[in-house]
């Protein structure tokens, strides 16, 4: 048994020796200035690639966290920067498109260790080299693999990545001269990517068609808004293009915020977005959890479109369920 045992314990220690190795050599050639780990800093940028071309494939990499911040004022917030396969190249993913991620975490109702898998988007542009960027909110007890990463997750420990075809959603550059985005909680990060795609500078080749895009963002309240600083920004940087609309259901009345309150209803749907009359021109993308889909436009492995956009007349077409 012992015997048997020395070729495992000799493939761990090379495992580990290659995981330091692979972190050592990330940080010495790149920085945190590189790439900003401040949002408000971060512009849009357009770099689209074809799928197939990930460097992430269907069977699952360890990677290290290279880098972990808060972002925002509630705390609960956190821009994390995980290392790639290669570090001397970027990681190729395909817009919109997300990655799965893995960890075995202990189940402490049955006391033994559970593989977790959970779907997050990159909100970082094809322009990084050796890194990319996920924007998370840590759920606590209430969300495993996200509390992991944001509190327990020591810099340099690794996690398992991997990229599947299903996990390509709505291919950029777009088509549509009109787009309205549905957003709520983590439901911001496509969007995000989406934002690089439509807002950010590249060559014409990759250029949509888009003219306008409004955000419907729904949060409960200025603390849980993701990616806030980087959203106001971009509207700003682009007025006559991008319009961002928070909407926020348990804001305190007495606070200093002058936007949206409530949740994305019919009235607000109406009033700033763009109508279903436009036929192909417009498209609506939605993601949230579950009871926006129900509400607004029906489950998201269900192509009818039911709820407030089949109210409003929009057609399977016409929205996008992430």
């Amino acid at each position: 048994m012992i015997t048997a045992g020395v070729p495992n314990i000799r493939n761990k220690i090379q495992v580990a020796r290659h995981q330091r190795s692979l972190l050592s050599n990330l940080l010495s050639t790149m920085t945190a200035a590189d790439y900003p780990m401040i949002l408000s800093e971060r512009p849009a940028i357009c770099n689209l690639v074809p799928p197939g071309q990930c460097q992430f494939n269907p069977t699952f990499q360890s990677v290290p966290l290279l880098d972990r911040q808060p972002c925002g004022s509630g705390g609960t917030s956190f821009l994390l920067r995980f290392g790639l396969p290669d570090p001397t190249k970027p990681m190729d993913l395909t817009t919109c498109a997300c990655l799965l991620a893995s960890a075995e975490l202990m189940d402490n109702e049955k006391k033994e260790l559970a593989q977790v898998v959970r779907p997050y988007t990159p909100i970082s542009s094809n322009n990084q080299v050796g890194c990319f960027d996920l924007l998370i909110k840590d759920y606590d007890e209430n969300g495993w693999l996200s509390k992991y990463m944001c509190q327990d997750l020591p810099i340099g420990g690794m996690v398992d990545f991997k990229h599947i075809d299903f996990n390509i959603k709505i291919p950029a550059p777009f088509t549509h001269k009109k787009i309205g985005m549905i957003a709520g909680g983590t439901g911001i990060t496509p969007m995000i990517q989406a934002l690089h795609a439509i807002l950010g500078e590249g060559s014409d080749t990759q250029k949509s068609a888009t003219e306008e895009v409004t955000l419907l963002y729904g949060s409960r309240n200025k603390n849980d808004i993701l990616g806030g600083e980087m959203l106001q920004k971009w509207a700003g940087q682009h007025e006559d293009k991008f319009n961002h609309v928070d909407v926020l259901s348990n804001e305190p009345s007495d606070s200093d915020y002058t936007g949206e309150r409530g949740f994305i209803d019919k009235e607000k749907i109406v009033k700033y977005l763009p109508p279903a009359s436009l036929g192909d021109d417009v498209i609506i993308f939605v993601c949230g959890p579950p009871i926006m889909y129900q509400l607004l436009c029906g489950p998201r492995n269900e192509p009818e479109v039911t709820g407030i956009l089949g109210e409003l007349g929009y057609t399977k077409e016409q929205v996008f369920k992430f």
